[in-house]
Parts: C-alpha cells; sequence; structure tokens
C-alpha cells in the first residue's frame, strides 16, 4: 500500500520521516541521502551523507572540510538500510556518479529519480531505469511542447563559426558533456576551459572518463589566433562577455530564455525532456506519480484518466 506521506517537503527538504532522513536537503541535516553533486541538491555541513563515490569527491573539491562529517559511500546497485527503509542506487544519467534513489518500506517502492537524463553521453554512467509503485520525477522539461534536439546536430552547429567562441557552461556535467562533444564532432576546434572548471576535468579523468584535448584556458593563444578556439566559462564570467568583441556568444541549455541575444542557440540539456519522462513512466510501471522541480500539471492533465499524480 502506497503511503501518502511516506515523503513530505519540510524547510530543510524533502523528508522521509519513517526513516529521518532528507533526499537532497536544502539546509544542514542529520542523515542526507545526496542524488548527485549539483550545489542545488548537495549542500555542505550535513552529518552524515550517503551519495556515490565520485559525488563524494565532488563535495570535498567544493565545500573542503565543510563537504560532511562523515560519508558513507553507497555503490549503484547495493542495498542499504536507514531504519527500516531499503535504499538502492540506480544510475541517473545526470552527470557522472549521478543517482536514483530506490526505497522500500512495507511492500511498497518508491523511485526518487533526482535530476536525470536518457540521452547518451560519454562522461556519465547511462541511466537504468527500475520499476517502483510509486515515481517521484524531476519536471524541469515537463512541457510537451519541450524536446530536446539532436545532440550530434546541435553540437555541429560549432562547425559554422570560424571565428572564437565564448561558450557558456554549467562548470559540473555540462562542461566534461561539451568538451567530449567538441572533441568528438567539431575536430578543428582547440578548446579553452575556465580555471573554476579546470579540476573538475581533471577529476573526471582521473576516474577514467577521457574528455578528448583540451587546455586551461591562455589569454595569450586566445589572441593571437582568431579562429576556432572555444572558452568554456561558467555562467557569471559568460554574463561579463556580454559586450565582447570579435568573438561568438554562445550557451549550452535547454532553456530557451538562455539563448536569446547569443549567435547561435546550442539547445543541450542534462535533463528529460517531455517524451522522456513519458518513456520513464512506461518503464517505471507506477501506479502514482510524484513530482518535484518544476511544473507537473502537464503531467497531471495528461494523466487525469489513467493514473495519479502529485505534486510535491
Amino acid at each position: 500500500m502506497i503511503i501518502d506521506d511516506f515523503l513530505v517537503l519540510k524547510p530543510e527538504g524533502i523528508y522521509c520521516r519513517y526513516a529521518d532522513f532528507y533526499l537532497d536537503p536544502q539546509l544542514p541535516v542529520q542523515h542526507a541521502v545526496i542524488s548527485h553533486a549539483h550545489g542545488d541538491h548537495a549542500k555542505a555541513n550535513n552529518h552524515n551523507v550517503y551519495c556515490t563515490s565520485f559525488t563524494r569527491k565532488l563535495m570535498e573539491l567544493r565545500y573542503k572540510k565543510q563537504a560532511a562529517k562523515d560519508f558513507n559511500i553507497i555503490h549503484y546497485y547495493q542495498e542499504f538500510f536507514i531504519k527500516d527503509v531499503k535504499l538502492t542506487f540506480y544510475p541517473a544519467g545526470h552527470i557522472l556518479g549521478s543517482a536514483m534513489v530506490k526505497m522500500e518500506y512495507l511492500g511498497c517502492s518508491y523511485l526518487y529519480t533526482g535530476d536525470y537524463k536518457l540521452q547518451e553521453d560519454a562522461t556519465c554512467e547511462p541511466a537504468e531505469l527500475v520499476k517502483a509503485d510509486v515515481l517521484i520525477t524531476e519536471t524541469t522539461f515537463a512541457n510537451p511542447e519541450i524536446q530536446h534536439p539532436n545532440v550530434e546536430d546541435e553540437i555541429k552547429k560549432l562547425n559554422e563559426i570560424e571565428q572564437n567562441i565564448i561558450l557558456g557552461v554549467y562548470g559540473l556535467g555540462k562542461a566534461q558533456r561539451i568538451t567530449s562533444l567538441i572533441n568528438q564532432f567539431c575536430p578543428q576546434k582547440e578548446v579553452h576551459v575556465h580555471y573554476a572548471i579546470y579540476p573538475i576535468h581533471q577529476l573526471y579523468e582521473a576516474s577514467g572518463y577521457q574528455l578528448g584535448k583540451y587546455q586551461l584556458y591562455n589569454r595569450k593563444s586566445l589572441k593571437q589566433n582568431q579562429l576556432q578556439q572555444v572558452y568554456l566559462v561558467p555562467p557569471l564570467t559568460f554574463n561579463s562577455y556580454i559586450r565582447a568583441k570579435g568573438v561568438a556568444r554562445v550557451f549550452a541549455s535547454g532553456w530557451k530564455y538562455l539563448q536569446k541575444g547569443n549567435d547561435a542557440a546550442l539547445y543541450i540539456s542534462d535533463h528529460v525532456d517531455w517524451n522522456d519522462i513519458l518513456y520513464t513512466i512506461k518503464e517505471v510501471k507506477p501506479k502514482e506519480i510524484w513530482t518535484l522541480h518544476g511544473d507537473g500539471m502537464a503531467l497531471k492533465q495528461y494523466f487525469k484518466k489513467d493514473l495519479v499524480v502529485k505534486l510535491l
């Protein structure tokens, strides 16, 4: 039997009262199960953290001694208990080390996706969907009008731009994926990486994920070579180049508003789109869907005759 209040939203985050832990808490808590290392999911100063090994490495890179008091490293497919709730991690395909969290209690299963994607990505583990009674899915792009384009076609747009490119990326996950894609589909381009992104590239490669050729940002090199250079920068740095001359401005994102005013649109997202969410529901076969991180109203309307959709 599905327990309606198995997960509830509290000021600290998504709380499981039946085992006293939080999923991706927003404030420091005693027991935190963290799906992946992006800053809106992995906060500092929790006491006991349950996460994958790579998520721990990323949190320690970002937060140093404040990353957590104690880490409990969980491997994919490893079953573990917090009180009477059994948990298992499965790859989420969002970034390297990202995990979906399956929770089982009193004969009922709940699958928390965290952020996830189903598109192919050579820089992280592919997502694995498992059956559950309740699917707790992100709804970042849960809109029938949003369908992510083919990634290969998108990245090849860069081949049409000869001048140097300032390319805005999120430093964790997106930057590594874009570096790999440029090396694969735009081999004449030379990738320069912002100093804030470079250590994450190094961590990926130390974990066995080869991203292809790249170098730490070299101002002299970029000035001397006016063609075929791509400089990957985080969003704040990208915004500071708003009046830059002699370069093309491009931002890699699934969000339409982030493409406005740029010299080319690059729709590459690390989240599921509408069709991917429908495919996930087909594979997971839930009796109920609970939605997070976005607007679940379109799903509620779509499944109004077939499934319970609850907006958390």
